[in-house]
């Protein structure tokens, strides 16, 4: 069953040609795709106002309707045009509010003409600080975000309740200005209204003429493990709301990684270095080592070199596409003692006179080289 087009407009039966007009204009500005993107049902009901506004907006129709409703519009030619999409609203309403102006009311409303178009919200940025803990395992953030909001007194108009804003004198409403200059004429935006084709006269109070106000609020923010340095999340929505009831914008999120006392990352895998005794790297030992998710044991092999890197399978930070993780990279750095006791002096020198006397295949190879480089 159709609905009433008294009540889609929100105006009573008796109401004048200018104020169903206003209606359809507040109505067209609501649904408008534009400001409700990939809403089906925002955009049924612009289409539903715009059907609404070609009955009533028409002396004849509307005495048809009211004398007998939708049944009295069955008629050919008596009823609404067929609206298959916001297309052909447009087209079908392109010159019906001419004259003055010259505007269309989706130039009025829609910036066309060279008026200025709805425009979305600005975009805001935060910076999120995680340690590298909270990048493998994930986080949850609660921002406190400023933003501009749409003015719930005038619902982003800028004008005070009662009133509207009025045509630009200067534009005559079309928002531009046209100069000539011998034989061209060069058009420009209009400096008194700023393109907008009309002007404020009665501001609003609580938002002074801008249409939007200050909030802070808090967003919500779901950070996924595995994310690194720079990487950008949007929260949809959570930016400024656009001028004069635009859209709002986004906000975007920037993670830094807070510096590790322990680690580096690399892509994926996560690196340190592991101070041993030079006995450990000699002999071989289990060692306890510091990874994201606490402590864990590693084997060091024996003869172990200084700055050799030794691989952790997986302790790295898991990937945002789903792959393995990453691995953890230990540099194994051995520790010279500079201070000895009597005791480590002692078998450090008996080790000395044994590698004196069994020289390893490294050293010894050098020292052939070094003699014969002299020689």
């Amino acid at each position: 069953m159709s609905r009433d087009y008294y009540e889609i407009l929100g105006v009573a039966r008796e109401a004048t040609v200018d104020e169903i007009k206003k209606a359809y204009k507040k109505q067209a500005l609501k649904h408008h795709p534009d400001k409700n993107p990939g809403d089906a049902e925002a955009e049924k009901r612009f289409k539903e106002a715009a059907e609404a506004f070609d009955v009533l907006g028409d002396e004849q129709k509307r005495s048809t309707y009211d004398q007998f409703g939708h049944a009295g519009l069955s008629g050919a030619g008596a009823g609404p045009r067929g609206f298959s999409n916001v297309d052909d609203i447009f087209s079908v309403f392109g010159d019906i509010f001419g004259g003055g102006g010259g505007g269309s009311i989706f130039e009025d409303l829609f910036g066309g003409s060279g008026r200025a178009q709805v425009q979305p919200g600005e975009n805001l940025r935060a910076e999120i600080p995680i340690t590298f803990e909270e990048a493998s395992t994930g986080t949850h953030r609660e921002l406190a975000v400023t933003r501009r909001v749409t003015c719930g007194t005038c619902e982003g108009s800028g004008a005070r309740p009662g009133t509207e804003p009025e045509t630009c004198s200067l534009c005559r409403g079309v928002g531009q200005v046209q100069q000539s200059q011998g034989f061209f004429s060069i058009r420009s935006v209009c400096p008194q209204c700023r393109g907008e084709g009309s002007r404020i006269t009665s501001p609003c109070a609580d938002c002074g003429g801008e249409g939007r106000t200050r909030l802070k609020e808090d967003v919500s923010l779901d950070i996924p493990a595995g994310v690194q340095d720079g990487t950008r999340i949007r929260v949809s929505g959570a930016g400024n709301a656009g001028p004069r009831g635009g859209p709002p914008g986004d906000l975007h999120a920037v993670i830094r990684l807070e510096a590790h006392e322990f680690f580096q990352r690399h892509e994926n895998d996560v690196f340190c270095e592991l101070p041993v005794s030079y006995s450990q790297a000699a002999l071989g030992a289990k060692v306890e080592v510091p990874t994201l998710g606490g402590k864990a044991s590693m084997s060091v092999p024996a003869g172990t070199q200084s700055g050799e890197i030794l691989r952790m399978r997986g302790q790295g930070f898991p990937s945002l596409h789903g792959h393995r993780k990453g691995d953890q990279l230990v540099k194994v750095v051995v520790e010279v003692p500079k201070k000895l006791s009597e005791e480590q002096e002692t078998i450090l020198r008996r080790l000395a006179e044994l590698e004196e006397k069994e020289v390893g295949t490294k050293r010894h190879s050098f020292f052939e080289r070094l003699k014969n480089y002299f020689e």
